[in-house]
């Protein structure tokens, strides 16, 4: 018999393609599917929308929130009641492709339990489900990576992004061993590739299984605005996990590289005394002193401007 496979199901605000979502993962190819919904307290009609979908399904567990407790917080509810030898965490604005679950698994348990999760390309859609882009394409156009690995994947992890979060299915057992998410995080997918790539293998599928939705208000779009530094302060928060994960140079070369690029953000953002924070982190890291003394120096002349702009503006009153 095929091994079983969680899907958790999330929305949050996520009205307008739920119906398009839910449909995805009833259309699989693979018929040995456990599906829990959670919604975390839309604001739309997102519930009321959810509730209409499984009315006719008694086998999905519903989850449903009167106030929202964020995404990692709401997985991990969700997860507690996970049966599955895998699980795939799908947010309701994402599409599958019919053979997803199928293609996934079958991957997985042909290089066995030396790896823990699966990922493989994807198109981008707008939110008329059209598509505007490619997962690999858009890295291969910025000359982010040019092949996409598998194996022991920690090191590029750590230097940069490659890996579409919504591609993922995962072994229950790495999730077990991790105990979730880290729910005190804004959002989930770097701080779950750091941990679990310290322990396990990923593997790669060369195919475009999902449809990820790129929408202007998401999530993700928002990680260097100014005015919502939550999730760069989570990203600190793995940095300085990883920097205890770290065991060789070639590896704390790599996470410097990270943060500079987030430091970087953080000048062109706003995000000045998080800068500091970074720049204290990659200070730890034995980073060119000049690179240092560049980088202190912008934080102390973006702060003091700021301090004496401020000054100005109240005195004018």
């Amino acid at each position: 018999m095929k091994p079983l496979v969680t899907v958790i199901c999330i929305s949050y605000n996520h009205a307008p393609y739920i119906m398009e979502g839910m449909q995805s993962v009833f259309n699989q190819s693979y018929s040995n599917i456990e599906m829990i919904v959670a919604d975390d307290a839309s604001t739309d009609d997102s519930q009321t929308i959810l509730k209409n979908t499984i009315l006719d399904k008694p086998g999905i567990r519903a989850i449903f929130h009167d106030s929202n407790r964020g995404y990692t917080a709401t997985f991990n509810e969700a997860f507690k009641h996970a049966k599955g030898k895998y699980v795939i965490d799908f947010a309701l604005d994402d599409v599958m492709s019919t053979d997803f679950i199928s293609k996934s698994i079958s991957k997985l348990e042909q290089v066995g339990e030396d790896y823990g999760v699966s990922f493989s390309n994807a198109d981008y859609i707008d939110s008329d489900s059209k598509t505007i882009g490619n997962h690999n394409e858009l890295l291969r156009a910025k000359d982010l990576i040019e092949e996409i690995p598998s194996g022991d994947l920690f090191e590029l992890i750590l230097k940069r992004y490659f890996i579409c979060t919504p591609s993922m299915v995962i072994r229950k057992s790495v999730l077990d061993k991790l105990e979730g998410y880290d729910a005190t995080l804004e959002y989930e997918d770097f701080d779950f590739w750091i941990r679990s790539s310290r322990f396990t293998g990923y593997t790669y599928i060369d195919e475009v299984l999902v449809n990820k939705r790129k929408l202007r208000h998401s999530m993700s779009s928002q990680q260097y605005n100014y005015r919502q530094n939550s999730q760069l302060e989570s990203t600190l928060k793995v940095c300085k996990k990883a920097l205890h994960l770290c065991k060789s140079k070639n590896e704390h070369d790599a996470l410097s590289v990270r943060i500079n690029y987030e430091l970087r953000h953080c000048l062109t953002s706003g995000a000045f005394e998080l800068g500091y924070e970074f720049f204290t982190l990659l200070k730890s890291l034995k980073e060119n002193p000049f690179r240092l003394f560049v980088y202190k120096t912008l934080l102390d002349f973006r702060l003091d401007y700021r301090f004496l702009n401020k000054k100005r503006k109240t005195n004018s009153f």
